[in-house]
């Protein structure tokens, strides 16, 4: 088992916190069969192309991957959509956010009390220059680490 995240996180978006300013975040459960929860918690899922979108009232999960579990007999799509469980006021509530230009993206996938979460945040796309921005700074504060690391 690969424990490269604190225990109880399965999957981090990385991409997500420098692509977009998330504004809000949701937490979500998600409707898998056992296959896939094997493979989750064995950390087989990627969230990098991944986003949420509403489909005939309810909320879809597309482009997750989700490895096959190897010692599974049944065989699943990878790239197949997952539905959210969201109650109708929070999927009502969330379509008017969409409405002002908002995206909903995949931020972490983790357990709480046994059962695997998604957390979800509304979201604003960046501009590149707000990009290139958030890397400078966040270079110019390692260096001021690194620096006084080597100070002291």
């Amino acid at each position: 088992m690969n424990k490269k995240f604190k225990s109880g996180v399965f999957a981090i978006n990385k991409k997500a916190r420098l692509k977009y300013q998330v504004l809000e975040t949701i937490e979500a459960g998600l409707i898998l069969n056992g296959a896939e929860t094997k493979s989750i918690k064995n950390h087989q899922v990627n969230l990098g192309d991944a986003f949420a979108q509403i489909l005939g009232g309810e909320i879809w999960l597309i482009g997750t991957h989700v490895s096959p579990y190897k010692y599974s007999k049944i065989s699943f799509d990878p790239k197949r959509s997952r539905k959210l469980l969201l109650n109708k006021a929070e999927i009502v509530q969330i379509a008017g956010k969409l409405q002002k230009g908002l995206t909903l993206v995949p931020l972490k996938l983790y357990s709480k009390k046994n059962r695997i979460k998604l957390e979800l945040g509304l979201a604003r796309g960046l501009k590149t220059y707000h990009k290139k921005q958030i890397l400078k700074e966040r270079d110019l504060a390692k260096n001021a680490r690194r620096e006084l690391r080597d100070f002291n």
